[in-house]
């Protein structure tokens, strides 16, 4: 990543000093600064301040016309814009999130419903969908109290990960990544062990951003 570049880091976790995916949040920007010392970085805690859900005012705001439209709804939409256009300059995207129910925090489902925008950051025609936050990277650092790896026997009932891909994918991001910090539930030397093997993953990730 140049000197120029623009990472922006989401933490989905409610969760403060125990939370372990805040924790490899922090890992990864130590690193990633000691890496790229002149990069920007901005954060947004969806965790302690989550974005609002979608509304009517917002729908009106996102598909009416701008003369038209109430002070509900200009209001609304502005809060929309504001994470589009953070997403947009942004090079690189890395979210640190548990597994909640067997999939993600209601925090970062309302982030991405603010940005998954028609005319913003998707666009529709007679061939389809295409994104159009493009030239991106993503890194996805998950934690979980029991093992929901893609390939192991729990990855049957992690929805994380085949959504996260969808949705930022429709966007326009396909490089996507993701490392699991999980059996966080575990015994000790297991929870251990996988989150040493997350943090040295997380080290990786950042050097080469």
């Amino acid at each position: 990543m140049n000197s120029t570049s623009t990472l922006l880091h989401l933490d989905a976790s409610p969760r403060g000093s125990r939370s372990q995916s805040r924790r490899l949040g922090i890992d990864f920007l130590v690193a990633f600064r000691a890496a790229n010392p002149s990069a920007q970085v901005v954060t947004r805690d969806l965790g302690r301040n989550p974005p609002p859900f979608v509304s009517e005012a917002w729908v009106e705001g996102a598909f009416a016309p701008a003369e038209s439209q109430s002070p509900a709804a200009r209001e609304a939409i502005a809060v929309s814009n504001a994470f589009v256009d953070e997403l947009l300059a942004a090079d690189q995207l890395v979210i640190t999130t548990p597994i909640y129910n067997l999939s993600l925090p209601a925090a970062l489902k309302a982030w991405i419903d603010q940005i998954v925008r028609a005319g913003r950051t998707f666009a529709k025609s007679a061939s389809g969908f295409e994104g159009l936050a493009k030239n991106k990277r993503a890194l996805i650092l998950v934690t979980s109290g029991s093992d929901f790896r893609p390939g192991t026997p729990g990855g049957a009932y992690n929805f994380l990960e085949p959504y996260l891909r969808a949705v930022l994918g429709f966007i326009g991001i396909t490089d996507v990544e993701f490392v699991y910090a999980h059996s966080q539930g575990a015994d000790a030397t297991t929870r251990s062990t996988a989150l040493t093997e997350a943090q040295a993953a997380v080290a990786h990730f950042a050097r080469a951003a």
